[in-house]
């Protein structure tokens, strides 16, 4: 397939209304921009006049020349019995003066007697002089049918009847919603061919992914004529969200041949991806196709041995195609391959002192039978090969320490830990306070080891999880404790193991400092 998408991005507005998140204008301004910059040919800023964070950022945006992407304001049609130009929706679509303007309409029957409280006739009406009137004003107008799958399901001739409303009244894009995202790919590529036949418009699509079918649906409609797709991007959305663009815009270049955006773009997905995630707050998930964390992780140590010698054959394409990189993740699933490929990629030299790959596997996999959990922590992993082949001397030792919590009848609680450790020859005391145990703990450990490592200085906590292991021994079950730290240069994960959870914080804290330690100090 060769042939031109119009890439439509509806994540400053129908994004927005995904739970848990939200956006300011500045947020909204930033994305848009970086969408420009990528490529999209359509930004939907938003509904103007529907609140006043929308109406600030269409006036900040009137200050902004966007260089690729066409600024789009959003509404619906105009009531029932007024004229377009009495409209409080219409004029302020009008007042944001973005060149399109992108409205919709009620294509299912039952929304527009039941829902609207309209007649058949007022509803077709109100498409029809609304493009209209838009398209009088000089815009470029795209129409949104609402709800036209099922719609069509339900009463096609009607379905067509609203479509061709908006046809008649000059509309430049016809975009079909699959609103509730409850359609089977077989239906929405069927009615989309019915009407590709039948419409003389270019069509658009727009889908949500209740049944998990938003991709699908949107790649078989682009199959079947669309030239329009319209997204999120990572999907946000109401309920299950919207059709997830980073995945559309890899499947319409790598799987269909279409061009959709710049030929650089498709390289910058991943970036692109974690921005939004970032800017709205959300962590990235892992899971996502080709830019997720996991998306080219490889586990098992059959596929890490077929990757090392051909990465095709577990890896549908480059993780550089779409700025993502291959992991190879080390767990009790492990082989020689994951090792040697893991060992490799850290830098680190295997076969002296006797130990080769097979005996760091089976370390590993007696450690993660007692809960450790190397592939979500390579700070420790990485630390574990090091002191297994004799290629890293921890630089302190513990020799004590206490924790304490105390809490008054005023609901206050405090934390102390005092600890001793021992670097080298010298010994080192010293308490400190902290908002809980671990806290406390960590607090006591870096003034214990400034003296000696002010480098750790450098060092911040950014994550602390804790994970029951065994839920059948209650308070006495085993937990993992997981840290993320960073520095100004990296992250890392180190991970920690025991019945007590302060223990488990302890050697979690302990590697995480190591690990900084060992960076520091250059290659072995």
């Amino acid at each position: 397939m060769e042939k031109d998408i119009f890439v439509y991005d509806t994540t400053l507005r129908d994004g927005t209304q995904g739970e848990e998140v939200t956006l300011s204008a500045e947020d909204k301004m930033r994305i848009a921009r970086k969408l420009d910059d990528f490529g999209v040919h359509y930004i939907e800023g938003g509904w103007p006049g529907s609140n006043p964070k929308d109406e600030r950022f269409f006036e900040m945006a009137k200050q902004v020349d966007f260089k690729n992407a066409r600024l789009t304001s959003f509404s619906c049609t105009r009531h029932a019995n007024i004229r377009p130009e009495e409209d409080k929706n219409i004029r302020a679509l009008l007042k944001t003066e973005t060149d399109t303007v992108t409205i919709f309409g009620k294509s299912w029957d039952l929304h527009a007697t039941r829902i609207l409280g309209v007649s058949l006739d007022e509803n077709l009406l109100m498409i029809e002089d609304s493009v209209a009137y838009l398209k009088k004003q000089g815009r470029q107008v795209i129409f949104d049918a609402e709800h036209f799958f099922d719609g069509y399901k339900n009463n096609p001739e009607y379905a067509l009847k609203a479509i061709s409303a908006a046809e008649v009244g000059g509309a430049d894009f016809i975009v079909l919603c699959d609103t509730n995202g409850g359609s089977m790919p077989h239906e929405v590529g069927a009615i989309m061919k019915q009407v590709n036949r039948r419409c003389q418009t270019k069509l658009g699509i727009h889908t949500h992914n209740d049944c998990g079918l938003a991709l699908a649906n949107s790649l078989v409609s682009v199959q079947e004529g669309a030239s329009m797709v319209q997204g999120t991007i990572n999907g946000y959305g109401e309920r299950c969200g919207n059709v997830d663009l980073i995945s559309v815009v890899g499947n319409l270049h790598f799987k269909l041949g279409a061009q959709c955006v710049f030929e650089k773009s498709v390289g910058q997905l991943t970036e692109l991806s974690r921005f939004v995630s970032e800017v709205a707050n959300i962590p990235p998930r892992n899971q996502r196709p080709f830019v997720g964390k996991s998306a080219f992780a490889h586990k098992g140590g059959v596929h890490v041995s077929a990757v090392a010698k051909l990465p095709e054959a577990y890896e549908h394409i480059s993780p550089e195609q779409v700025g993502n990189r291959r992991r190879v993740l080390v767990s009790d699933l492990s082989g020689k391959s994951n090792i040697d490929f893991k060992s490799c990629e850290m830098g680190i030299k295997l076969g002296g002192n006797g130990y080769g790959s097979e005996d760091i596997v089976r370390e590993i996999k007696r450690l993660e039978d007692e809960g450790y959990q190397f592939d979500a922590a390579e700070g420790s992993l990485e630390l574990l090969i090091k002191k297994v082949t004799g290629q890293f001397k921890e630089p302190f030792s513990l020799e004590s320490l206490r924790v304490t919590t105390e809490k008054d009848r005023d609901q206050c609680s405090s934390s102390q830990a005092t600890i001793k450790i021992a670097v080298g020859d010298e010994y080192e005391i010293t308490a400190a306070e902290g908002e809980g145990p671990v806290n406390a703990l960590d607090n006591a450990l870096r003034k214990a080891l400034t003296k000696f490592f002010p480098e750790i200085n450098e060092m911040a906590l950014v994550d602390f999880k804790v994970r029951v292991i065994d839920g059948g021994g209650a308070t006495a079950a085993k937990v993992r404790v997981q840290i993320e730290s960073r520095d100004t240069r990296e992250i890392w994960s180190t991970i920690g193991v025991s019945e007590n959870v302060i223990e488990a914080s302890w050697q979690a804290l302990v590697d995480s400092v190591q690990y900084k330690l060992l960076k520091d100090s250059g290659p072995s």
